[in-house]
């Protein structure tokens, strides 16, 4: 019995191709964008910090719009599961 690599690996990175990207990913990204970014000029830094500032904002709202999401989740399967003692 021979184990197909070549499939077995094509499987593997088709799988993590199709697994999708949260918000949080994207954050890091930018986060890391500006950590590497190095100004120029003051106007540049100046920019660089209020990006940052902006970055952290957009992260907390982040967190509280999946904190929401995960409240209505459950409070949905909460109904779904009345409704389906109910038939």
């Amino acid at each position: 019995m021979s184990v197909d690599f070549y499939r077995m690996t094509r499987r593997f990175l088709l799988g993590e191709e199709k697994a999708k990207s949260s918000i949080f990913t994207y954050i890091q990204g930018l986060q890391e964008t500006l950590t590497n970014f190095t100004p120029r000029s003051k106007t540049d830094s100046r920019r660089v910090s209020m990006a940052r500032e902006q970055l952290r904002e957009i992260k907390r709202y982040a967190r509280q719009l999946q904190n929401e999401v995960e409240l209505l989740q459950e409070k949905l399967n909460i109904l779904e599961e009345q409704v389906g003692n109910r038939d």
